[in-house]
């Protein structure tokens, strides 16, 4: 993970949930499909949770490609709110 974290120069500190405590709390963890066999996987998605750890928002199914920007957008719209 400190590669990871040093590569993309972020500045928090990735956690892992090997259990997945935390990844069934949020219910990112479900049923997929894949070539017609079933599995237990974990569901892309992201939850935005404000400073009183309130959920703000969830999106269920998250693309990796122009999500971040949707999410910063998100972000802004609670700010002038």
């Amino acid at each position: 993970m400190a590669k990871f974290r040093a590569k993309h120069k972020l500045n928090f500190t990735l956690v892992s949930d090997p259990e997945f405590r935390v990844i069934e709390a949020y219910g990112a963890r479900r049923m997929k499909t894949f070539l017609g066999k079933s599995f237990l996987g974990i569901v892309r998605s992201s939850v935005l949770i404000g400073p009183d750890g309130k959920v703000l928002r969830v999106w269920e199914k998250a693309a990796s490609k122009g999500h971040a920007a949707e999410v910063l957008e998100a972000l802004e719209e609670l700010k002038s709110k």
